[in-house]
């Protein structure tokens, strides 16, 4: 692995465990002693994490985790654990199952009963309760149009609160009880409680003592970077940032276009971007997510930029739960020598394959589930200039 590449990864690796669902948890429980819980449920891509550090600080308690698919944890294989899985993007009937088993846990908790309620994206697909007049099939079909069309996270979500009914508050108007603390992960522009797993969370339609609380965010994760470039270690003396900033809210296209600009025209030293790009699918896409357009736009962006053609850029894109839509990879991490190391880059990004072409290239970055899930990053790295 090249330095520039082992580099990019070491910083993803800080963002990613400034902002892990586990000890963000712990982070916001210890302080508060006095919460006693009685019921604990967990929903989202970090689920698991954030009930291991829930049930590390209040002991054993009655839990429920609802997670995607392998996103599960062997540790949490315990008799008062119960561990549910669905798809997502796209929910299926897993995903019904577990929605009607939240309303049921939810919906059942004693007058003077406590829940501790863990958020974090992903909510909006693996958990889902259906009117009547609306289909499994029917729900599937319009969630796939959303996605392809290219919709921000914010317009999908607004359709999916106004359908479910479990989202918008709708989950916690049912509570008997007499607390909810509602602890989240964001991933949503803006770090909307409102939209964040489509307001699963919202408090606003609660009978009882509500609060919610964010512990962890994009911004946690770019300033783990920050800091830790700033705190000098060897291979990074002299390394300085010189773009942190949370704009990734476009098509990847014109994202791509964005970005490059700004590396091949700036000074040497670390460029960090945030958010979640959007992406038009074809008809038939190919293999690969948002995050892997846009690493292979980047490289066609930059390409030619390498050891012989100064400035030397080298670009990590990721997701930051370790899974970049339909795939197993989080995203890649490219060079100016990427988009011409082999035929076919064009004809990929056309037909929303550039996950095979980034796997060829050997460029393709995989992590596996993170326990975390605060929208995606791009970290540039320019040299030599």
């Amino acid at each position: 692995m090249n330095t520039a590449k082992a580099q990019l990864i070491s910083l993803f690796d800080a963002a990613i465990k400034a902002v892990s669902g586990k000890q963000a948890v712990i982070n916001a429980l210890q302080p508060m002693s006095d919460f006693k819980p009685n019921q604990i449920v967990a929903v989202g891509k970090a689920a698991s994490d954030m009930a291991l550090g829930a049930l590390q600080v209040v002991g054993p308690v009655k839990t429920l985790v609802v997670t995607k698919y392998h996103h599960g944890a062997a540790e949490l294989v315990l008799p008062y654990v119960t561990t549910l899985e669905a798809a997502h993007p796209i929910p299926d009937q897993n995903s019904l199952l577990a929605g009607q088993k939240l309303l049921e846990t939810v919906n059942g908790l004693a007058k003077n009963d406590c829940l501790l309620l863990l958020v974090s994206g992903g909510a909006s697909a693996v958990v889902e309760c259906l009117p009547e007049d609306v289909s499994l099939e029917q729900w599937q079909t319009l969630t796939k149009d959303m996605i392809a069309s290219g919709k921000t996270i914010a317009q999908i979500n607004r359709k999916r609160k106004a359908v479910s009914l479990i989202k918008d508050g709708k989950l916690l108007q049912g509570f008997k009880g007499r607390q909810v603390l509602v602890l989240l992960i964001s991933d949503v522009q803006g770090d909307d409680i409102s939209t964040i797993g489509s307001g699963i969370g919202d408090c606003k339609r609660v009978n009882a003592t509500c609060e919610t609380q964010l512990v962890a965010t994009n911004q946690i994760a770019r300033q783990a970077i920050v800091d830790t470039v700033n705190a000098d270690s060897a291979e990074r003396v002299g390394l300085e940032v010189i773009v942190n900033e949370e704009s990734l809210y476009d098509d990847v296209y014109r994202v791509s276009k964005r970005i490059a600009t700004l590396l091949l025209e700036g000074k040497k030293g670390l460029y960090i971007f945030g958010g979640e790009p959007t992406i038009k699918l074809p008809q038939n896409p190919g293999n690969g997510g948002r995050n892997q357009s846009l690493a292979l736009a980047l490289a066609g962006e930059i390409a030619g930029r390498g050891l012989i053609v100064k400035p030397q850029i080298t670009v990590l894109v990721a997701g930051t739960d370790g899974t970049d839509g339909p795939t197993n990879a989080a995203g890649a991490v490219v060079d100016g020598l990427t988009f011409n190391r082999f035929n076919g880059a064009q004809l990929a990004l056309e037909q929303a394959n550039a996950g095979e072409y980034l796997r060829q290239s050997e460029s393709i970055f995989i992590t596996g589930p993170t326990g975390t899930n605060v929208m995606d990053l791009v970290i540039g790295l320019v040299e030599g200039t």
